[in-house]
């Protein structure tokens, strides 16, 4: 994938992200691509950008039950516990995102994608759970490209 040309404007934006992990410490990913680019398709954590005023913490909490159809109090979200700031494209446009990464344990969840907006169910196509091995072994993308570490610190795992 390209870096974005020197003239092409980087939006900001800040978003939250949600590791949903269930009893064997499997975190869900969705599956997608960018509707620019649908030759790439990737794997990524629950989440995205802030509403007007929101909190990140209150993000989190409303994009995990968008796209998992689980609804959580605000206190079961630990964190964050990362947060990051990365650049990419989607649909023509450079972003430049400030996200913080947040934790949901669950024992397990069923995965209702009913609540996606229009731009989601166009470009995700997808989910399954994964852990850390499997993200080291795939060759397929995934996002953020650290999060085999990222989820051993949150498992406790060395």
């Amino acid at each position: 994938m390209r870096e974005p040309a020197a003239d092409e404007e980087l939006i900001p934006r800040e978003a939250a992200r949600v590791l949903l992990l269930d009893a064997a410490g499997r975190v869900l990913l969705l599956r997608g691509f960018d509707p620019a680019m649908p030759e790439h398709r990737y794997w990524f954590t629950v989440g995205g950008g802030l509403d007007d005023g929101e909190s990140m913490l209150d993000a989190a909490a409303r994009e995990l039950f968008e796209e998992t159809g689980l609804r959580v109090a605000l206190d079961q979200l630990e964190g964050p516990v990362w947060h990051e700031r990365t650049r990419f494209p989607f649909d023509g446009q450079w972003y430049v995102q400030e996200q913080d990464f947040f934790v949901v344990r669950v024992p397990s969840c069923e995965v209702d994608r009913s609540g996606l907006n229009d731009v989601e169910r166009a470009s995700v196509d997808g989910s399954d759970w994964w852990t850390a091995e499997q993200l080291e072994e795939t060759g397929e993308r995934f996002y953020p490209s650290d999060l085999p570490r990222l989820l051993r610190s949150v498992s406790g795992a060395a």
